[in-house]
């Protein structure tokens, strides 16, 4: 629908699900995004950061948490040009602030606000019955890490992060743990490169219910981490090194075996993998799955 702003009468009409800000509030809007992230939500972490302005002028603190926002999905350009996008419908109606202006901005408003924003939207999205989201009566869900995302090469970052090792930019690893299927991010960790993917899964643990099936891959290998995954509740399955020989305690009818692993009494099955590829060929490889799924009658290895 369109709606029009209560600013000067030469305001052009510009669409919106919901109602829009106006005067100098009316330049932080995120079109479909802005109902999923409302004025109300953005104004309550302000004021729980205390990070609401001390005087209203041209770029009040609820118009920085939307430029913060905005310069994620627009990585690729600068400040005034991320404002641009946010304002489009505004052109001629607001005037542009400076560069300065805009780095101001984000630094006034600091990372507390968009972290507390964070925290209150991140989570399970899946409905019962959405597609890909549960193993029997098991909510999906799996850690996911990436360790080449670059940061700018100040001092500030090289003294946290250290430099890349072929002396490029510093890199920073972020860890997060998602929903399977709607790839909503339940939670998420960064930090430096050094400390290792486990380090940083670890302290996502306390996301995890009994009601959820930890998936992840070999990368996640470790007695301890898979003794603090358990003892969260939560069941498990993950790729474990073929170099590993846990003790096989007693064979199963679907040819898995019972096992334990740091003290936590385990199923292994080994799983082959075949792949047909679009273009006809063909992949086939082999792999140790561990769970804690016990149960073979009810969990056969041929599902997991």
């Amino acid at each position: 629908m369109s709606l029009h702003s209560a600013s000067p009468p030469a305001l052009s009409t510009f669409a919106c699900d919901g109602t829009p800000a106006t005067g100098c509030f009316a330049a932080g809007h995120l079109g479909g995004l802005t109902p999923f992230l409302p004025f109300e939500l953005v104004d309550a972490v302000l004021e729980e950061t205390r990070a609401v302005q001390r005087r209203l002028r041209g770029l009040p603190s609820r118009v920085g948490v939307y430029f913060v926002v905005a310069m994620c999905l627009f990585p690729e350009v600068g400040y005034r040009l991320v404002r641009d996008k946010m304002a489009a419908a505004l052109v001629g109606v607001l005037p542009g602030p400076s560069t300065k202006g805009l780095r101001d901005l984000r630094r006034r408003v600091g990372c507390a606000p968009v972290k507390a924003l964070f925290e209150v939207v991140a989570g399970v999205l899946a409905q019962p019955h959405t597609p890909g989201v549960r193993f029997g009566s098991f909510r999906t869900v799996s850690f996911d890490g990436c360790s080449s995302i670059k940061v700018p090469d100040s001092e500030r970052n090289r003294a946290r992060l250290g430099r890349c090792p072929h002396g490029g930019h510093p890199q920073i690893e972020l860890m997060t743990l998602v929903e399977t299927g709607t790839r909503a991010v339940i939670g998420a960790v960064f930090g430096p490169t050094r400390e290792g993917e486990t380090s940083y899964a670890s302290r996502l643990l306390h996301h995890l219910t009994p009601g959820m099936l930890v998936l992840w891959d070999r990368g996640f290998d470790s007695n301890d981490f898979l003794a603090a995954v358990h003892a969260t509740g939560a069941h498990l399955v993950g790729r474990i090194s073929q170099r590993r020989r846990p003790p096989v305690l007693k064979l199963l009818a679907d040819s898995s075996s019972l096992s334990t692993i740091g003290g936590v009494p385990v199923r292994i099955i080994e799983a082959k993998v075949n792949i047909a590829c679009t273009d006809g060929s063909t992949f086939e490889d082999s792999c140790r799955l561990v769970t804690t799924l016990l149960d073979a009658q009810h969990y056969p290895a041929d599902s997991a």
